[in-house]
């Protein structure tokens, strides 16, 4: 079975839940889609880096999630989603994916 690399999966989360919070209007719902995909790519992310590596990057993924707020404000939602699920993603390939 391929495992799907971790950053693809916090990148998907992070787009996901903008996209099904949007689309459902409910907020929680989406919520529930960026906390699953979070939990998820954490755990590839401490297989393949061990736990320090999956603290930081699971770190990187909530403020990707916060930071994507204000950053809204500027460039609009949909690009700030995709710049900070493509930050995240590359930070996880540099961490831990590229290990695999």
């Amino acid at each position: 079975m391929v495992k799907v690399p971790g950053g693809v999966v916090a990148a998907g989360g992070l787009v996901g839940g903008y996209g099904v919070a949007r689309w459902t209007r409910k907020r929680q719902l989406g919520g529930v889609v960026l906390a699953g995909a979070g939990v998820l790519a954490a755990q590839q992310w401490k297989q393949r880096a061990g736990g320090t590596a999956a603290g930081v990057l699971s770190a990187a993924y909530v403020a990707a999630f916060a930071g994507s707020h204000p950053l809204a404000k500027k460039v609009g939602a949909w690009p700030a989603v995709f710049g900070v699920a493509g930050a995240v993603a590359l930070t996880s390939w540099a961490v831990a994916d590229r290990r695999g």
